[in-house]
């Protein structure tokens, strides 16, 4: 049984973690940190947790954390990482990796240093909406993916998280927030990387963080992926796959509490029809990190492929800028020039 710190007990913490924790069969949280103690005590009692603390660094250092679940605000996600394998403790740290590249690259060579292990929480790899897709992709299903879509909208302005408004705290807006979630999965359901980005963004007076964002990701293939994300409308999301041979189509596929439709179709026919549940995610997540330290086996989004993601995302943030497509950087070269 693997026992977990939660550094940055907020929201996502209550909303997601612990219920995904209560049902986990593999690991139990021991202890949590806050900014505020008292903070961190009032959680501690309510969700009855042996250990609370005002740090990240206090509670990496409890004998009785096994491993660290980093779910506080982006821009302290490098420096809760890099405590934790200061302390040879495994961690998961929630997405997106990091505020940028080299950060997450820090990250990855840190961990690999320390011998730990080091992963993000991707949480919808493990939807059973967004493996319907992959396995399809890769059984030829639908023959050579030609093109491809996702879209994530959510009211971020009403969530809880005030934080993720502030440029400071923030990796960005929905691209950010959202967008990572898209590229993670097209990037998962192709088993492809992106080449290269071709971005734009509309912003409004509520924040200075994009408010909506679309755009195309080439990949190395030559799948063209639409992805188009906005923190200003009510939840949707969407996932297509059109191939030479079929179509592969989802609304609402990248959400956790209403069944979703899922659909193969051939032109005009439908040839298989399915309907699936991702209620169990987060407990999927959180028992196949436990695995993984237990018995050495890979976790399915191991830092490499955060950094993957943050590349794609570093450059989305450049194309709005430039306003012209813009160049992935391959992980490994990456990587490489970060070490040399």
């Amino acid at each position: 049984m693997i026992r977990f710190g939660i550094a940055g007990f907020g929201h996502h913490a209550i909303k997601r973690l612990m219920p995904a924790f209560a049902k986990a069969t593999r690991c139990r949280v021991t202890a949590l940190s806050r900014r505020n103690l008292e903070g961190a005590q009032a959680s501690a009692q309510q969700f009855r947790i042996q250990h609370a603390f005002a740090s990240t660094a206090e509670l990496c250092a409890c004998p009785e954390v096994d491993a660290v679940f980093v779910a506080s605000p982006d821009a302290r996600h490098k420096a809760d990482v890099l405590e934790a394998a200061s302390r040879r403790k495994p961690v998961l740290v929630e997405k997106p990796m990091a505020m940028n590249t080299a950060e997450a690259a820090e990250m990855v060579t840190s961990a690999r240093t320390a011998g730990v292990l080091l992963g993000v929480a991707h949480n919808m790899r493990f939807e059973h909406s967004v493996l319907w897709f992959r396995a399809r992709v890769q059984a030829g299903a639908v023959g050579r993916p030609l093109l491809a879509r996702a879209t994530f909208v959510a009211p971020m302005l009403s969530s809880p998280r005030t934080w993720v408004h502030d440029p400071k705290l923030a990796t960005g807006g929905p691209l950010a927030d959202l967008g990572v979630h898209c590229i993670d999965c097209l990037r998962y359901i192709l088993d492809d990387d992106v080449a290269s980005v071709a971005m734009q963004a509309h912003y409004d007076e509520h924040s200075v963080l994009e408010a909506s964002a679309s755009g195309v990701l080439r990949f190395s293939r030559g799948t063209l992926a639409d992805v188009a994300v906005s923190g200003r409308g009510a939840y949707q999301t969407l996932l297509e796959v059109i191939g030479e041979s079929g179509v592969l189509f989802g609304i609402n596929a990248l959400n956790v509490e209403h069944p979703i439709t899922l659909e193969h179709r051939r032109g005009f026919e439908v040839v298989e029809r399915t309907e699936v549940m991702n209620y169990d995610v987060y407990t999927l997540q959180l028992d196949a990190f436990a695995a993984a330290i237990e018995e050495g086996i890979q976790f399915l989004v191991p830092g490499r492929e955060g950094l993957c993601n943050q590349l794609v995302l570093d450059a989305a943030f450049r194309s709005i800028k430039s306003g012209k497509a813009e160049t992935v950087p391959d992980a490994r070269d990456f990587l490489h020039s970060v070490l040399s």
